[in-house]
């Protein structure tokens, strides 16, 4: 091989390693970009549910609120407090005494001769 040929054939080596490394530094530049863009676009999709996040808790809160409720139950189920007559006692209320409640003993049941309301029929 003469000094020419070989010379040539290491030129072209050279070229064609320059062109790979430009290629790949280029392929690598373009991927760059593009993760960039995925990033913005997430950190978007974030901020957008953070502010979904916010609106519910507000909206939780605002269910949540007893004013709100009665609101809700009398405009859009058309409810009322009940009257007095339809009111049904669900048992005995509980008898709690004073000296029970200070030392800490649970609550007794009435005597057995007390007078209980009556259920209803």
């Amino acid at each position: 091989m003469s000094p020419a040929q070989r010379f040539l054939a290491l030129w072209t080596l050279a070229i064609v390693a320059a062109t790979a490394a430009f290629v790949l530094r280029l392929a690598i530049r373009v991927r760059s970009v593009e993760l960039g863009y995925e990033i913005g676009r997430a950190h978007a999709h974030v901020a957008r549910l953070r502010e979904v996040e916010r609106v519910l808790a507000i909206e939780l809160a605002s269910h949540e609120n007893p004013e709100r409720v009665e609101l809700v139950a009398r405009t859009l189920f058309g409810m009322a407090p009940p009257s007095p007559d339809r009111v049904v006692s669900a048992g005995l209320e509980p008898r709690v005494d004073s000296a029970d409640e200070v030392a800490g003993a649970p609550p007794t049941a009435p005597p057995a001769g007390s007078a209980a309301k009556e259920p209803l029929p």
